[in-house]
């Protein structure tokens, strides 16, 4: 073989690669954040060699401790890594091979690339799909907390986002804990597709090898081999998908990013966000930005273009493997990363809210909040529906004509619109009369709000983690 070509595979090829296509070409500059994962898959493949009599017990000792020197030269940052090499694979067995000799060129018995990288990226997706899994967990203790603390709290609810009904602080977090519960259900449904193992599927087609693709998965803690050899090398339906659920994930976010900027705007007064989570302006001293989560709700983007990047890429693509799959690691490493770190952001600073309760309470009782209740009343009274939802829309105008809530007006002022009306009106008629009156599984109520938090409590105990 030609020293000018590539050791790796260059037996075929007569001149050595052009710089630039090397260069081109090359993946090591990103690919090598996969190099735990391809030491674990290279130890596994290598006990799985020896059980079956490929490798002697020595040839396998020296090799299993050859990756390991390897793994602390990484972590050290002393390892040198070379583009000539391509990639995080066939850096780490040359270094291997210089280190141990011969037997470090026989670790590659039984696989290719094509499946040595299926495994690294399916590990990798799975230890990450933990963390971000724990963080979600993390950001809902949180709610939580923050939920059970703020169940009395009375704030307007909003449709098109005018003042509806009245609701609890405690209540709205609690809407954010259910979309992260399905999020969480979604990541979790996703590791078990990410946990099939491509490792024996080599190249396309298998190999002629005795190997034991199940002890090789039962070693690496995946739950099968995969199925079929061309669809192990080729597929990336686990990327695709972990970019989908992170892209509701961060849509999510957007949804309690907006609510905490506007909160936080003195048109609206809610909330307080600390310090340490904002920022001022260069030119305005009183300014105080919440650039948190005005920052999650841009990184949204970031993911979304991940998920449409990563489908286009699969578009079309012949089975088996294709040079088009090395794009897959950029956009899946930055969307694991947006996730990680808005989740971290967001797990640090809910637990840090603190409400501006009064300011909340009197943006409910400016907006005719109870105008539902009041209908409910009369329809408890015997009023068809129809007929108490004009009666109250009546009084609804009369409040805004004489600058009025219906709280504020006096039993004669509301029996204008109808007799019906009874001094026990203003029973109904009070912010926390109304929150209160919704006294069942998922209503406002601040016992309900109290319980929920309890449910969700041992929802998380139960995901022991």
């Amino acid at each position: 073989m030609s020293k000018e070509t590539n050791q790796q595979w260059g037996g075929r090829f007569s001149e050595p690669t052009d710089a630039f296509v090397a260069r081109f070409t090359a993946s090591v500059d990103f690919d090598q954040r996969l190099y735990k994962q391809d030491i674990q898959g290279s130890i596994a493949h290598a006990r799985m060699l020896e059980k079956v009599g490929v490798l002697t017990e020595k040839e396998r000792d020296d090799i299993i401790r050859g990756l390991g020197e390897i793994r602390i030269e990484i972590e050290r940052g002393d390892f040198a890594w070379s583009v000539a090499l391509e990639d995080v694979h066939m850096n780490i067995e040359a270094a291997l091979t210089k280190k141990i000799g011969i037997t470090g060129k026989k670790l590659h018995t039984g696989r290719s690339r094509n499946d040595q990288v299926a495994t690294d990226i399916r590990l990798y997706m799975r230890d990450e799909i933990d963390l971000v899994l724990a963080e979600i967990s993390r950001l809902q203790q949180g709610l939580l907390d923050l939920a059970e603390k703020e169940a009395d709290t009375i704030m307007p609810g909003f449709t098109h986002l005018q003042t509806a009904q009245p609701v609890t602080f405690g209540h709205h977090l609690l809407a954010w804990f259910e979309m992260l519960s399905r999020d969480y259900e979604r990541f979790a449904d996703c590791r078990k597709r990410v946990n099939i193992m491509p490792l024996g599927a080599a190249a396309l087609a298998g190999t002629t090898y005795p190997i034991d693709r199940a002890y090789t998965a039962e070693l690496l803690q995946f739950d099968a081999p995969a199925g079929n050899s061309l669809d192990a090398v080729s597929d990336r339906d686990f990327g695709i998908e972990f970019c989908a659920a992170s892209s509701l994930l961060l849509m999510h976010m957007t949804r309690m990013s907006e609510e905490l900027v506007l909160w936080t705007s003195a048109q609206f007064n809610f909330i307080n966000l600390p310090d340490r989570f904002c920022t001022g302006s260069s030119i305005m001293p009183q300014k105080k930005n919440p650039d948190v989560p005005e920052l999650v709700r841009g990184k949204s983007g970031r993911v979304y273009g991940h998920l449409m990047s990563l489908l286009t890429l699969m578009k079309s693509q012949p089975l088996a493997y294709n040079k088009d799959n090395q794009e897959d690691k950029e956009p899946l490493f930055d969307a694991v990363d947006t996730v990680k770190g808005c989740l971290r952001a967001f797990g640090d600073m809910i637990p840090a809210i603190e409400s501006r309760k009064e300011e909340m309470r009197e943006a409910a009782r400016r907006g005719f909040s109870t105008a539902t209740d009041l209908a409910d009343y009369l329809v408890r009274k015997g009023v068809a529906f129809r007929d108490a939802h004009e009666i109250v829309g009546l009084s609804v105008a009369y409040g805004i004509e004489h600058k009025k809530d219906l709280s504020d007006m006096t039993l004669d002022e509301l029996k204008q619109f109808s007799d019906t009306i009874e001094q026990d009106v203003f029973d109904v008629l009070t912010l926390e009369g109304s929150v209160a009156a919704r006294n069942h599984i998922g209503g406002t109520a601040p016992d309900q709000v109290r319980a929920a938090v309890d449910r969700g409590r041992d929802l998380i105990a139960a995901r022991g983690e």
